[in-house]
């Protein structure tokens, strides 16, 4: 069970990234899934999820009308367009399967994670 995240980088304010995150030795349809980050001196947070289907999602209020999720079955990959960024949005993301706003219950194979910094 691996889950890998990809697409951070440094981006001025305003700018646009978009993440990814996919997983190995196991399929992500099973799951719904969503996207943490972690910012220096802070604890780990959620920032967006979705649902089985790819119909439902929810965002953190910080993040939404700005970040979209969405997942794709066929290549069992989950993404996160993040556009409007502020320096704020600054961390390392992660994803997890996610039951509501939460983490599920026992999973403890978190990736690498991905940096993503906001600054000018």
């Amino acid at each position: 069970v691996q889950l890998v995240e990809s697409g951070g980088g440094l981006v001025q304010p305003g700018g646009s990234l978009r993440l990814s995150c996919a997983a190995s030795g196991f399929s992500l349809d099973h799951y719904s899934i969503g996207w943490f980050r972690q910012s220096p001196g802070k604890e780990r947070e959620f920032v967006a999820a979705v649902d089985l289907s790819g119909r439902n999602t929810a965002y953190s209020d910080s993040v939404k009308g700005r970040f979209t999720v969405s997942r794709d079955s066929a290549r069992n990959t989950m993404y996160l367009q993040m556009n409007s960024l502020k320096p704020e949005d600054t961390g390392v993301y992660y994803c997890a399967p996610t039951f509501g706003r939460a983490v599920r219950t026992g999973f403890d194979s978190w990736g690498q994670g991905t940096q993503v910094t906001v600054s000018s």
